[in-house]
């Protein structure tokens, strides 16, 4: 990771400041400057270059073991901070630095169905979002072309409309298997939609199909916003990027409205940036944390808290897998990693099944002798040697993973806290997850691991073997700061803004009001440019700092 010098000295006052230069931050970064706003974005972590990715080396899997592991607690590395999760289920996982998350995550693209914005009103759970689907289809299709993204339009699952930049990636034989296994029992699948390049795009290369996505793509070919966004947003004179920068706090003026923040270089020394208006976008632990950090005079709860809901609603997208062992090779070491294909035959609620909502399948690949989630969950690198690394070498190519992104339904007691003793490196209080599966989610993945054992032995799988619950799987973390129209039971209005702080806004998967069934940064990044662009035409009317 690398801290680069600023280029330019910054503005003592900002129009806009953005906390964090991932998915959701780049976005809005990108269309202020492009409006001519002066923005200064300050992100904790630093720049990745291509060559400290391993993905082209024979050792990749044990650095992802450590070095890339999705876990900050596992990996530690400098812009990380700790995570207490001593009273959760699930681990969550983030990245720090230029891109966020978008750096290792695997680049399935899956849009939200029209359902999930409605679940209260369809299934009596959760609560009806303040927009709809098609409220947000142009916007999906506009950062569809931003990123890049492979697929094949046609999904019947889907509202017609949907078509993407590039045609989709190769299925390989992993696909045409569950493929034939999904037709023998009936069911959904449709060739994986995957925010990586199946042709040279926009400066970035072709996917050469290593299966190392999650952690890192060594020829550029997955769309991460260090590359699609940053460097054109970089172009402008008036854009400012501080790396290596941990906010510490958001300041209020006595009229309660946002001037800025205080944030720690990687030296130690704090720094004061003034603002017009504050974005944060640091993602649903980052952005809690913070505006439970920010407590004032005025925000004695945390700032934007009146409702006492900043942290509260934590949806985490449990996940669970089935491997499937065949006779055949497969070629299962080859990507993407990334998602073959996927199905939503089990995606809404039938009252016979006893839960509600559902989740989205996908194929993905189970890499070479240690295994693409070598190391998840705790796992001890070293059990995959000796005889077991001869038992599982014979195995190579032979399986694949049918996996589940299951709903998570909001519940107050999933929480973001900040914890009374860890710190992070700059002795600030890091936050805590209180996190449990509830028995809806128990049930609905019990029932999705079933299935999966069957569209396995559809496909002539001769054995599987089952994941009811990984610990490593909280990539997507959404819900801690909801929006609604109601300054009552919600954190942000509908564009993002906040009830309490007219000049703060959220754009993160922070204002998600339920979590969907589906892989959410193409969601975060479309809400996220809906948002700015909202800010963007208001702004005669926004209330700012004199």
């Amino acid at each position: 990771m690398r801290f680069t010098p600023l280029q330019r000295e910054l503005p003592d006052v900002a129009d806009v400041l953005v906390i964090g230069a991932g998915a959701s931050g780049a976005v809005a970064v990108r269309e202020l400057s492009a409006q001519g706003f002066t923005v200064v974005c300050l992100e904790q972590g630093g720049w990745t270059p291509r060559s400290e990715f391993y993905g082209a080396s024979d050792e990749w899997e044990l650095h992802a073991q450590k070095t890339w592991h999705p876990n900050p607690n596992v990996r530690r590395s400098v812009g990380d901070y700790p995570i207490d999760v001593s009273e959760s289920d699930v681990n969550p996982l983030m990245y720090s630095g230029v891109g966020g998350s978008t750096i290792l995550y695997g680049g399935h693209w899956t849009r939200s169905m029209p359902s999930d914005f409605r679940t209260k009103t369809l299934d009596g759970v959760g609560d009806d979002w303040p927009l709809t689907y098609e409220d947000l289809a142009p916007y999906y299709n506009r950062i569809d072309r931003d990123m890049g993204i492979s697929g094949i339009a046609g999904d019947p699952a889907y509202p017609d409309g949907v078509e993407y930049p590039l045609p989709p990636l190769p299925i390989g034989k992993v696909g045409l298997t569950a493929a034939r296994g999904m037709n023998k029992l009936g069911w959904h699948w449709w060739p994986g939609t995957n925010a990586i390049a199946s042709r040279p795009y926009r400066g970035r290369e072709q996917c050469v199909r290593r299966g190392t996505c999650q952690t890192g793509c060594p020829e550029g070919a997955k769309a991460s916003v260090d590359l699609t966004h940053w460097p054109s947003i970089l172009e402008k004179t008036d854009t400012h990027l501080v790396t290596g920068a941990r906010v510490r706090e958001i300041e209020v003026d006595d009229k309660g409205l946002a001037t800025g923040a205080i944030y720690i270089d990687r030296d130690g020394r704090e720094h004061r940036q003034k603002a017009s208006v504050v974005i944060v976008a640091a993602n649903g632990v980052g952005t809690p944390r913070l505006l439970l950090m920010s407590q004032s005079r005025q925000f004695p709860n945390g700032l934007g808290n009146s409702t006492g809901l900043v942290g509260k609603r934590l949806m985490i997208h449990p996940y669970a897998a089935v491997d499937g062992y065949y006779e055949d090779q497969l070629e299962s070491w080859l990507g993407p990693a990334g998602q073959a294909i996927i199905s939503m035959e089990f995606y809404e609620t039938d009252p016979s099944r006893g839960f509600v909502r559902g989740g989205k399948w996908h194929t993905m690949p189970t890499g070479g002798p240690q295994g693409h989630r070598s190391g998840y969950g705790g796992k001890v690198g070293t059990a995959a040697w000796g005889e077991n690394f001869h038992n599982s070498a014979e195995l190579v190519g032979h399986s694949f993973e049918w996996g589940v992104v299951a709903e998570d339904l909001p519940d107050e007691t999933n929480q973001v806290t900040l914890d009374s003793v860890l710190q992070d490196s700059d002795g600030l209080a890091a936050p805590k997850i209180t996190y449990t599966t509830s028995a809806n989610t128990r049930a609905l993945l019990d029932f999705h691991i079933e299935r999966m054992r069957e569209a396995h032995l559809a496909a002539g799988a001769t054995r599987t073997v089952t994941t009811s619950l990984m610990r490593d799987c909280g990539w997507h973390l959404l819900g801690t700061a909801r929006m609604g129209t109601s300054a009552d039971d919600s954190v942000v209005d509908p564009f993002g803004r906040s009830h309490d702080v007219p000049n703060l806004y959220v754009m993160d998967g922070s204002t998600f009001v339920t979590s969907t069934g589906a892989n959410p940064t193409n969601t975060i990044m479309a809400l996220a440019l809906r948002s700015v662009e909202q800010l963007i035409s208001s702004r005669v009317d926004q209330k700012v700092p004199v």
